[in-house]
């Protein structure tokens, strides 16, 4: 495998002028900000995390070894992942709508409730927060719909309809659970997927109409998701009580300014603001590093979805479908994601849970991200991979001659019919 790796990337540096040994296999962009966000996720899940974890394990680096731990798993989980073809998510994407449905169920069969939510399966040391895998499996599920049902989804209200009960079955699991902010990213992605795919208008904004009422029911019949709503439109009505966490996060935003009080001197972390380094982290980041921190990561952020959404427009060009939904899919994820994560911390919208890709605390969904990373750099490896071979049957037609009568002259018999040379 490493012998064809190496002369595939000599083939493509060869391409463009260059020694074979500069070119590289896979995208060493997103490779560099994927690892620049775990960087700044671990500085400042070290940072918010050390007042609490001192309290209760008596260990200030508690969260910051289990985190980098975490970030060694994702690596190694994505290492692992990038080895794999992307015929094999192909073929398994509809097995792995059934793994997603199954750990669902068995997170309310066997799950451990935290805070009045039943999300995690405990698997000996491990603890998984099933939501992460299972939007992963659904969104390779749904690519590979459009692909198998592409003009059904185009052309008429059967295609459509079919992913949206599909969805359907995993949003009670979730809201079961209950977990509301992924249902909503679900919804957006496959809004976002149908809407690219070619949906007809009216079917995707009856379907945005729908989920956007399906929504505002949710949040009416649930009293603690209308106390969450009505403390993100007015948080210092109640400083003390629903829109304590608000408050204390909009205090950090408005001690961070330009250029924030300085890495690690952040007042909010000492266990004013709760969850300050899972679903906060943002908030901490720009009391520390103020606007310009925010900023860095929010443009790392946007790099990585609009390069995810080029790889899936080339892969859409390049005859790849699959490939190509699918990569829209991770960008529309990441970006609507980090939108409600830092949107919820910033009093924008109202708290999800949600944590933010790559720099939030926890290893499920670290792990998660990682390996859907290492998806985005396999379709856009194989599409370079494809290219140079490409351009190398391309130059081995070049180099064979159209007519061997007319470009190659005959060679003689023996040394008598070739006749002696001329004298001068």
């Amino acid at each position: 495998m490493n012998a064809v790796t190496t002369h595939l990337a000599g083939l493509f540096a060869a391409r463009h002028d260059k020694p074979a040994g500069n070119a590289p296999a896979f995208d060493g962009g997103i490779v560099l900000v994927c690892f620049a966000l775990m960087a700044i996720g671990l500085i400042i899940v070290t940072s918010a995390s050390m007042p609490v974890a001192e309290r209760l394990h008596d260990n200030p680096f508690y969260f910051s070894i289990r985190h980098g731990i975490y970030l060694i798993g994702a690596i190694i989980a994505a290492m692992i992942t990038v080895q794999l073809p992307m015929q094999f998510w192909r073929v398994a994407n509809p097995y792995m709508l059934l793994a997603a449905i199954g750990l669902l169920i068995a997170v309310l069969l066997i799950g451990r409730n935290v805070n009045g939510s039943t999300r995690w399966l405990v698997l000996g040391p491990i603890t998984v927060q099933a939501a992460e895998p299972a939007k992963l499996f659904f969104f390779c599920y749904l690519a590979g719909y459009m692909v198998r049902r592409y003009d059904e989804v185009t052309e008429n209200l059967k295609g459509f309809i079919k992913p949206l009960f599909v969805f359907f079955i995993l949003a009670v699991l979730l809201l079961a659970q209950p977990d509301l902010g992924t249902v909503v990213v679900m919804l957006a992605t496959t809004m976002g997927l149908l809407f690219l795919a070619g949906a007809r208008l009216w079917q995707f904004f009856a379907l945005l109409f729908a989920g956007v009422l399906a929504v505002v029911l949710l949040i009416v019949d649930s009293e603690y998701r209308l106390a969450r709503v009505t403390s993100f439109w007015d948080p210092w009505a109640d400083p003390f009580g629903s829109g304590y966490q608000l408050t204390q996060s909009l205090m950090a935003y408005g001690r961070g300014n330009w250029f924030g009080q300085g890495l690690g001197n952040s007042l909010q972390k000492l266990e004013f603001l709760p969850e300050a380094h899972t679903d906060f982290v943002m908030a901490i980041l720009a009391e520390e590093l103020g606007f310009s921190g925010v900023m860095v990561v929010l443009l790392l952020m946007l790099w990585l979805v609009i390069r995810a959404l080029q790889i899936g427009n080339k892969a859409l060009a390049n005859e790849r479908p699959f490939d190509g939904f699918l990569a829209y899919a991770i960008g529309i994820w990441f970006s609507f994601q980090t939108a409600v994560n830092i949107g919820a911390s910033a009093g924008i919208l109202p708290t999800k849970g949600l944590t933010l890709p790559l720099v939030s605390y926890g290893g499920s969904s670290l792990i998660v991200m990682a390996v859907t990373v290492s998806v985005l750099l396999r379709i856009d490896f194989e599409m370079r991979v494809a290219g140079v071979q490409a351009l190398d049957k391309g130059r081995k037609r070049e180099g064979k001659p159209k007519n061997k009568a007319i470009t190659k002259p005959a060679e003689p018999a023996n040394a008598d019919e070739a006749g002696e040379p001329e004298d001068e």
